[in-house]
């Protein structure tokens, strides 16, 4: 057996927060490194250390249930100057990270949280509108 089907079948559904902080560190250390969200991300974000705890518990809330995350992470994005191609690369990313390390319906959930959140975003900061079919919510990109 390949090392990659060997991996398929040891992949797990995402079920404390150490799969959350795996997730979030995995997700980050791809989007840092990408030439089109990475910039972005490096100049928005100034203290790593601080905003990676407050990404496990904005996801631990999500697909956990921890009650320990309040903010308002919407606002956050406003001075950023964002468009529809970097939402598409977060969610490209963010499925990749998901589907090299989770398997199973907590893994399923994230990705279509993700793509709501990000649906959600380009209406409210005014990149999209509704009738842009690729913002569905649920929808999941394909692989």
């Amino acid at each position: 057996m390949r090392d990659a089907e060997v991996l398929a079948r040891q992949k797990g559904d995402i079920r404390s927060e150490e799969n959350i902080r795996w997730m979030v560190d995995s997700f980050y250390s791809k989007a840092r490194d990408d030439d089109l969200i990475g910039p972005i991300f490096d100049e928005a974000i100034s203290d790593w250390e601080k905003h990676l705890p407050t990404m496990y518990r904005f996801w631990g809330r999500l697909l956990l249930g921890v009650e320990n995350y309040y903010g308002n992470p919407l606002q956050k994005h406003f001075p950023l100057p964002l468009d529809q191609t970097h939402f598409s690369r977060w969610i490209e990313l963010f499925v990749s990270t998901i589907d090299e390390n989770f398997s199973g319906p907590k893994a399923e959930a994230a990705k279509k949280l993700a793509q709501n959140i990000a649906g959600t975003f380009q209406l409210r900061l005014g990149i999209c509108t509704e009738s842009d079919e690729w913002i569905k919510p649920g929808r999941i990109l394909e692989k």
